[in-house]
């Protein structure tokens, strides 16, 4: 990766060490010794699950891959996989760079299997060709591009060889019993260990030093009766005759071992160096909440965010029903086949007929998954189900682009159809509560007002996910906000809450927010002492709370230390020591941004803020040159260096800039809203009105451009146009 011309002294900074692995065993089977000589009906459904097949040695018993002197191309980059002395081997290149490595590891094994190869002495890079495991007649056997339709060139932040295609910091923690990543960001090396090579007993059941240490049964139940007779100590879902859905009856259930779950069903940044079982989640981890651009603006999954945010939205999560309920907890295969599994709780005469799904019996149609679990491929081939259970709502498609099963399936068809068609079939869908519709509203970027948005985290009938991830977002609503709309949030009992409230403490004042911020520096979840450490930052803090100041502060400064192997945690410390008004450490943490990720556009920004910031004026343009230098089709970077050249009073120049920016990301309103009003300050108002009327309604975010809109028109006395703008939706 390239560096900035000004500072070419980085590179000593930054001398590459050798890297290495430690593992106490790479036998799958040495490590559970112990546990097979009791538990061998469990060891055996283990072996059954893909968590057994994680992670294994390039042996004959674990590749997939046809390596027979198969030639696969991608654009310009080509491999050859073949067998030498044994070996398994790839030769990869990409013009005139040519490299050998013999196959270290495969990861994973369906519906695609990948490979991993040591670039430095335990360095692990994830290859750019994976084998498509399905079945030929359902288009496998064959190697393919992990990104089928696009070229990703080397200076790419996601080509291979870059940060977020390395083993060790991306994919480890979750395919290894027992990972630490150990990454040195002086030396910027990984020490790697793990004790397992796999997913095994240890990632459930911890070490088990103390067989009583092990998960207990009451946390794991999953009894399903349907007799009123039926009689479980432990508590048991039953269904009566009369009623549609089941319901747990018994003491509450004991869900917390689902924690252990979502440490990797997750889209989250790690807190620690590797996860132990057993611990709450957000003790180890910060989540990401079900929002845009990850999601969807209904809450359905877009990209690769696993389980936890959508299966926090459903009704069944709310219900009490668990991960278990559904899938066995050794080989984590579904407990029953099609509709089975889900007429363990609902009734077959409701919902297994026709009247229902509409659809011939034992059709894809007639299946439940089908339409309230629908998929999205992810990785080229691995098609993932939907966990939040939603109703297919084709009438929100039409207002918000969201998909729906319907089409999904009928790919001819239009989501009117589909919504006249449920209509017929069902009646009109059930309007949702005012607090989800201004919940989508927000979503995309609709503006509501604070007594709204303030609504739909006060409403107990949402789920807490969606709650938090409202107040999360209350600074797109409003710049400051009233110690009474946060506290009852800052000290509830869900911690979800919390850790939003904890974030969106930013907006108090700061006599307020030290005032009631300051407890939650103590908080049983470190995701909420971090997110508190980081909201007071800047803050004088009460000398009673400063110990506990410090050690949220530390904690603070240690997640983004080890995330710190890739951009986003290098600029997350140099944002902090600007908020700090340390310039020094600053630029060294952007520096160290750019290093480790040259492709990485936000380390190029900031630095360049800070220089700006410094009035260093040169070296924000050398900053910003580089940049565009690596990353010519970066939006951003492009409306970046237009701000600067504006500063500079380079307006005509600036005006260019603001117009590539719109072409390289025409999804961002604020690059349009840049470039219209350099129209207008360059005598153009005329042309950035017509400009604007043509591309406003390709933007959901348009509420700022409608103001605009206005004012142009108002400025031009051109009342149509006017009252165009005012009337548009």
């Amino acid at each position: 990766m390239h560096q900035l011309c000004v500072l070419k002294l980085l590179l000593v900074l930054f001398i590459v060490a050798p890297f290495s692995i430690k593992a106490q065993s790479t036998n799958p089977s040495a490590n559970y010794n112990n546990c097979i000589g009791c538990h061998k009906s469990e060891y055996h459904s283990w072996q059954q699950s893909d968590h057994a097949k994680a992670m294994a040695l390039a042996t004959s018993d674990s590749v997939k891959g046809d390596f027979d002197n198969k030639r696969v191309t991608h654009y310009g980059q080509q491999a050859l996989f073949f067998v030498k002395n044994g070996q398994y081997r790839v030769t990869i290149s990409y013009g005139e760079r040519r490299d050998d490595y013999p196959i270290k590891y495969t990861f994973g094994h369906f519906p695609l299997q990948q490979y991993l190869v040591e670039t430095q002495p335990g360095k692990l890079q994830v290859l750019p060709f994976a084998w498509d495991s399905r079945d030929k007649i359902d288009g496998g056997q064959r190697w393919y591009h992990n990104y089928s339709h696009e070229e990703i060139a080397p200076k790419d932040r996601l080509h291979w060889r870059q940060p977020l295609q390395n083993w060790n910091g991306m994919c480890a923690d979750c395919h290894s019993d027992g990972l630490k990543r150990n990454y040195d960001s002086l030396k910027n090396t990984f020490n790697t260990t793990f004790d397992n090579i796999n997913v095994g007993c240890q990632s459930c059941h911890g070490k088990m030093s103390k067989h009583g240490d092990s998960i207990t049964e009451n946390n794991v139940d999953t009894a399903v009766k349907t007799g009123s007779n039926a009689i479980n100590k432990k508590g048991y879902w039953l269904r009566e005759k009369d009623q549609k859905t089941a319901s747990w009856r018994g003491k509450q259930r004991d869900n917390s071992f689902m924690d252990g779950c979502f440490a990797c069903h997750s889209l989250r940044a790690p807190l620690t160096d590797g996860f132990k079982p057993r611990t709450p989640f957000l003790q180890q981890f910060m989540p990401q909440m079900p929002t845009a651009p990850s999601y969807h603006v209904d809450g359905q999954i877009k990209e690769e965010v696993y389980v936890y945010g959508s299966f926090l939205q459903s009704k069944m999560f709310a219900k009490g029903v668990n991960c278990l309920d559904c899938h066995d907890k050794h080989t984590m295969k579904v407990k029953a086949a099609n509709n089975g599994l889900c007429l363990q709780c609902h009734s077959g005469e409701q919902y297994n007929v026709k009247s229902h799904h509409q659809h011939p019996a034992s059709s894809a149609g007639a299946k439940c998954v089908n339409c309230h679990m629908p998929t999205t491929r992810y990785m080229g081939v691995d098609d993932r189900r939907d966990h939040s259970f939603k109703v297919p709502r084709p009438d929100l498609s039409i207002k918000y682009g969201t998909p729906n099963a319907c089409i999904n399936c009928h790919k001819d068809k239009n989501n009117q159809w589909a919504s006249d068609t449920l209509t017929q079939w069902h009646g009109k869908p059930t309007p949702y509560r005012q607090s989800k519709q201004l919940l989508m509203a927000l979503n995309s970027g609709q503006g509501i007002t604070l007594d709204q948005h303030l609504s739909i985290v006060a409403d107990n009938e949402l789920d807490i996910i969606s709650r938090a991830s409202a107040l999360q977002q209350l600074n797109m609503t409003t710049q400051t906000v009233a110690s009474k709309a946060l506290l009852p949030y800052l000290t509830h009992l869900e911690p979800l809450l919390r850790l939003s409230a904890a974030n969106a403490a930013a907006l108090l004042s700061p006599d307020l927010r030290v005032e009631h911020l300051s407890p939650l520096l103590t908080d049983n979840n470190k995701a909420v002492r971090v997110a508190a450490a980081t909201s007071l930052a800047t803050d004088k803090i009460a000398t009673s709370f400063q110990r506990s100041f410090i050690a949220a502060f530390e904690e603070l400064k240690n997640s983004n230390e080890i995330n710190s192997w890739r951009g986003e945690g290098k600029a997350n410390q140099g944002m902090l020591a600007m908020r700090q008004r340390s310039a020094t450490d600053a630029e060294k943490a952007f520096l160290g941004a750019i290093n480790v990720e040259p492709y990485y556009e936000t380390g190029y920004i900031n630095l360049a803020d800070l220089y700006r910031s410094m009035q260093r004026h040169s070296d924000v343009k050398k900053v910003l040159d580089q940049g565009l230098k690596n990353l010519p089709k970066s939006g951003a970077l492009s409306y970046a260096y237009g701000l600067h050249l504006v500063r500079m009073r380079q307006h005509q120049k600036a005006l260019d800039y603001f117009q590539q920016a719109t072409v390289l990301d025409p999804q961002s309103s604020q690059y349009l809203y840049a470039f219209i009003l350099s129209l207008d300050g360059q005598g153009e108002s005329s042309k950035a009105l017509v400009e604007l009327k043509n591309r406003i309604t390709g933007y959901r975010d348009r509420q700022q451009l409608k103001e605009l809109g206005r004012y142009l028109a108002n400025k031009s006395q051109h009342r149509a146009m006017f009252e165009w703008f005012t009337a548009l939706k």
